[in-house]
């Protein structure tokens, strides 16, 4: 066995009494890919703040190459040589690329900050990462995706012994996971170990070598990947029995189709949005108690079309109409006064409050529907609370604690509590399932199926296949901004979806045709096709 890089002895944090640790130990080996994975709530972001030095653990110990080690920052972890590559992009985002790049170990030149071999060094850097973009530009003008390629850079060229990527993935398209896949793989080489944590179990048995698996604070099975089994290694994340796991299928979405509502007038009606250089002509309806789907890769205008409909985005031309009537004034708080919420895809920017607390989060859209003459009722805020906090399963300690401590599917939950208790007609749910654990995602699932039941019209936007598919009534398949595909009913499959995807616009395979036609439409079979699409996206998104 090869000698442990990094070893953490039996672990032990808790906060406000609950215990976030309990015992924990793991062992990374030199030139290794270790897996850590488990619900939200289970630990690892706790475990992996310890080892770096964001909390001090209250029992147990840290060693890294055989010595005993206790990190009082972050910054002296990076120095020791763990370098961490958190889920939300942890960057400046009003400096430039190559300065985010630089951060801290900025190339000088008679003591003053040499830009020109700066910006040459970062434009290279990012070269070998498929990332090519003016290294001169502040660095939130960039996509999501670019800004993680670039906190993935800054990382990997620290001169690190352990690499810690959590959830590195989240944001990448398939072009760029497998361009992280091979600096993974380098670094194996290399001999550095490296943690990943990732919800996407086809990325773990591609790339890990071993998994820990953690459970309410504890380790609950370390050992190879590779004899462990998909629907076991689902088993020990839920503490559930293999059999119940099996029978469980892919999603938690009921197979059977939605009930839509008889009324012929749809509940959402969008009509030819346009918006330069993002949507053209863009139309959809979704029915009460129908779950519509939004297909497309990376910058095909999924969230785009959602932001038009909430008036979040100008838009040149179309018209949005909610339960027959046309919305003339198109913003987020007419949208929200006609019926219609949206849960935005990135929580943290355009969710959450961080700084407030679960109870803050979940009634702040609500606010004025609780006030009397201008006072507010803690009473029916109480109320509201605790019925969400119930009904969604919410864990917290209280409703009082900040929502910044809360794991990513418990933070989804509570942004979901938000615009449920304003009793919407119609939820815009852009990647409502995006780096939450399968538990989680189970629930989210769930809850999804069951507004539908309920009459809720749901506009379901996933880059899961599996989610799309099995989730959704009927689909939409958008590319470069325009529908390129539907497909109703049984027209719901992998195999049709993904020849929409490959479809452009003003091809014969377009709209329902594209739906009919047979897969496989040019070179390479539709995965190719869609490996293609990524990348024709990914340029075009740059170019903007």
């Amino acid at each position: 066995m090869d000698p442990s890089v990094l070893e953490a002895d039996d672990l032990a944090k808790s906060f406000a009494g609950v215990h976030a640790l309990r015992g924990v130990d793991l062992a990374l080996r030199a030139g290794e890919v270790h897996a850590l994975v488990g619900e939200n709530g289970a630990g690892k972001s706790t475990l992996i703040k310890v080892i770096t030095g964001v909390y001090r653990p209250d029992a147990g110990t840290v060693r890294l190459a055989g010595r005993e080690r206790s990190f009082r920052t972050p910054l002296e972890a990076q120095a020791a040589g763990i370098s961490t590559i958190y889920q939300e992009v942890n960057l400046v985002p009003l400096m430039s690329v190559a300065r985010n790049l630089y951060l801290g170990r900025e190339p000088r030149r008679l003591g003053l900050v040499d830009l020109r071999a700066m910006h040459r060094g970062a434009a290279e850097t990012l070269e070998r990462y498929g990332v090519r973009v003016d290294v001169a530009r502040p660095l939130r003008t960039l996509g999501l995706g670019a800004q993680q390629m670039v906190a993935i850079a800054r990382a990997v060229q620290t001169e690190a012994r352990v690499v810690i990527m959590d959830e590195p993935t989240s944001s990448l398209e398939a072009r760029e996971v497998s361009t992280l896949f091979s600096v993974i793989r380098t670094l194996r080489e290399q001999g550095i170990a490296v943690v990943f944590v990732s919800h996407r179990l086809d990325e773990l048995y591609e790339i890990c070598d071993r998994v820990t698996v953690m459970r309410d604070g504890s380790v609950v099975h370390t050992g190879e990947l590779a004899g462990l089994g998909r629907l076991e290694l689902i088993s020990l994340m839920l503490g559930r029995e293999l059999s119940t796991v099996r029978a469980g299928g892919a999603t938690a979405f009921n197979t059977a189709t939605h009930a839509a509502s008889a009324d012929s007038r749809p509940a959402l009606r969008a009509e030819n949005l346009d918006m330069r250089h993002r949507l053209h002509g863009v139309s959809l309806d979704v029915h009460a108690g129908e779950v519509v789907g939004l297909g497309g890769l990376l910058g095909a205008g999924r969230s785009e079309t959602a932001k038009a409909i909430i008036g979040a985005l100008p838009t040149d031309g179309g018209s949005v109409q909610v339960d027959g009537k046309r919305l003339h004034r198109r913003n987020p708080a007419a949208a929200m006064r006609a019926g219609v919420v949206m849960l935005a895809e990135d929580r943290k920017a355009e969710g959450i409050i961080p700084s407030l607390s679960v109870r803050e989060n979940i009634v702040l859209a609500a606010l004025p529907r609780m006030a009397r003459a201008g006072v507010l009722s803690a009473e029916k805020q109480d109320a509201v609370v605790k019925l969400f906090m119930d009904r969604l399963r919410i864990k917290a300690s209280g409703p009082h604690q900040r929502v910044s401590d809360l794991s990513g599917g418990n933070q989804q939950k509570v942004l979901l509590a938000r615009w449920l208790c304003m009793n919407p007609k119609v939820l815009l749910l852009d990647e409502p399932t995006r780096g939450i654990d399968v538990g989680a995602k189970a629930e989210v699932q769930a809850l999804i199926d069951e507004l539908a039941r309920e009459g809720l019209a749901v506009l379901l936007i996933s880059s899961e296949l599996e989610e799309l598919i099995e989730g959704s009534d009927r689909v939409v398949v958008l590319k470069d901004g325009s529908v390129v595909g539907h497909l109703d009913g049984d027209e719901v499959t992998e195999e049709r979806l993904l020849h929409a995807l490959a479809a452009a616009p003003g091809d014969p395979a377009r709209g329902d045709q594209g739906a009919d036609s047979a897969s496989g439409a040019g070179t390479g079979g539709p995965i190719a096709a869609e490996t293609a699409a990524a990348a024709d996206s990914r340029d075009e998104e740059q170019k903007r």
